[in-house]
């Protein structure tokens, strides 16, 4: 008999997340071993109940399933990582792979098709959305650095210059400076544009 397959679900909304443990509860290989609301709870859970799988939510608070992803694919490089997501943003194709996922898929995916991943993802295959893989490929790289991103997420809830050079010990010329470059790359007006075409691409 094949053994059973050990999985974790991260997901901050709670009727979600049970919905589908209890569809992935009526598979018999599959028992999900562990439940979590918060991204900076992923790790700990993960080792502590020795998982296989890990399903991860992007938006949760604490820390988001593509950073979470990142953290156990460099902690615990064994445990397969599927994110799943709401939003079918190509930029987050490209951040999940880059974090390590092994899988992208989107949450209104059948529970056959996410059972069918779990299993796929152990075996040693790449599942990903093939809608969202299409849409990655059209949309191209995200254009901007680490730096630009880091700045535009900060300034998200409209701080200003000072307040962004403050809080990321930068002068108030480099946040500028930033900003500006990044503003250019997005072809657009202002900061406010560029913070909301950056997320909308899920390049933030």
């Amino acid at each position: 008999m094949s053994r059973t397959i050990k999985v974790l679900l991260a997901e901050d909304q709670s009727m979600v997340r049970e919905a589908l443990a209890a569809l992935l509860g009526l598979e018999p290989d599959i028992e999900v071993v562990a439940q979590v609301a918060r991204g900076d709870e992923v790790l700990a859970a993960a080792r502590a109940h020795d998982v296989d799988v890990a399903l991860l939510d992007i938006e949760m608070p604490g820390m988001t399933g593509i950073e979470a992803a990142a953290e156990v694919h460099e902690e615990l490089p064994g445990v397969k990582l599927i994110v799943l997501t709401t939003f079918g943003r190509p930029g987050y194709l490209r951040s999940a792979m880059e974090s390590g996922a092994d899988a992208f898929l989107v949450k209104d995916a059948p529970a056959a098709q996410l059972a069918a991943a779990v299993r796929k993802v152990l075996a040693g295959e790449r599942v990903i959305d093939s809608t969202l893989a299409a849409a990655a490929l059209a949309e191209g790289a995200n254009p901007l650095t680490d730096r630009e991103r880091e700045i535009l997420r900060a300034a998200a809830d409209g701080s200003t210059n000072a307040e962004l050079a403050r809080a990321l010990h930068l002068s108030q010329g480099t946040v500028r400076n930033y900003l500006s470059t990044a503003i250019q790359k997005l072809a657009v007006r202002n900061r406010a544009e560029a913070v909301r075409i950056a997320r909308e691409k899920g390049w933030l």
